[in-house]
């Protein structure tokens, strides 16, 4: 019988994969052995560790599960085959793990046209908002990510701002019944992107007024934009339901760069968030060792 099954059957969770000390596991995981569990409930992505586990997407959870990890997050999720969608529901299911976030986006040019204010965008969002209700119950997700796109420079920016509340709004009406909830992300790719700071992105959801309308918090965009993260976290926290994370600069694990991780964390959980840390940037290092030294920086930065 694998570990986790064993585990998993006997009720004993994560208190005891989280014993490191009273059992000895390894840090990262063989063939046949399988690590303590993160105290934290960070969440890679496909991909991550595909060079430790090249058998495809069933491979790679069990690989995640048995090295402690607890979620996954997918942003393509939209994108899979119903097949695809229902195969990683029942695997997610089957190992005790959870569905992090994926996005809702549907065409080439929605995501950039909610700040327009036009009806084509406008019926665009709301039909895919309805098609990713049906994929959250394959795979028993609980959150999506919404990015309103770019300015309007042909609109005032309360203009803007007004459409892309009522779009959000619109949002909600079909999210909040199914209870998935829509993360607004501010992002740092690009000056042209509407949706960039934390307060910002407070003021759209305290509009919107829906549970199914919140933030998430990518320290490593936050970072680039305004800094000042925890500062600004407690000033927002109550409309904060989803964390991301990436070190900067280079967007890599914890560790490889300036963000002080152990201490960001070290206030996250002082404040009793129980959800989803999304690993949301690539690995430093290539190959399996590359991957050995990604799981090694979140056990530095871990709480457990």
């Amino acid at each position: 019988m694998e570990r986790r099954g064993f585990i998993k059957r006997m009720g004993l969770g994560s208190a005891v994969l989280g014993a490191a000390g009273a059992m000895n596991f390894p840090a990262f995981a063989g063939e046949n052995a399988a690590a303590p569990t993160f105290k934290m409930d960070f969440a890679p992505h496909f991909g991550m560790f595909k060079n430790s586990a090249p058998g495809g997407i069933v491979d790679e959870l069990k690989f995640m599960a048995d090295q402690g990890f607890r979620s996954l997050e997918d942003n393509g999720m939209l994108k899979r085959s119903v097949a695809d969608q229902e195969l990683i529901g029942k695997t997610l299911n089957d190992l005790g793990m959870r569905m992090g976030v994926f996005v809702i986006e549907g065409g080439d040019n929605w995501k950039v046209s909610l700040t327009t204010g036009k009806q084509e965008f406008m019926d665009t969002f709301l039909k895919t908002c309805k098609e990713s209700v049906e994929v959250a119950k394959r795979v028993g997700a609980k959150w999506a990510t919404v990015v309103p796109g770019y300015f309007d420079r042909t609109l005032p920016m309360g203009v803007q701002t007004g459409n892309v509340i009522e779009a959000l709004k619109r949002g909600s009406e079909i999210l909040e019944p199914a209870g998935l909830t829509m993360v607004l992300e501010p992002l740092s790719d690009n000056p042209d992107l509407f949706l960039r700071h934390a307060d910002q992105t407070y003021m759209i959801c305290k509009a919107v007024g829906s549970p199914s309308c919140k933030i998430l918090y990518d320290i490593y965009h936050m970072q680039r934009n305004e800094g000042n993260l925890i500062a600004m976290m407690e000033k927002t926290w109550s409309e904060i339901a989803y964390v991301q994370i990436g070190d900067n600069p280079g967007r890599k694990e914890p560790g490889t760069g300036e963000i002080n991780y152990k201490n960001v964390f070290k206030f996250i959980d002082s404040k009793g968030f129980k959800g989803v840390m999304g690993m949301e940037h690539g690995n430093a290092l290539p190959g399996v060792d590359g991957e050995k030294a990604l799981i090694e920086a979140y056990r530095k930065v871990d709480l457990g």
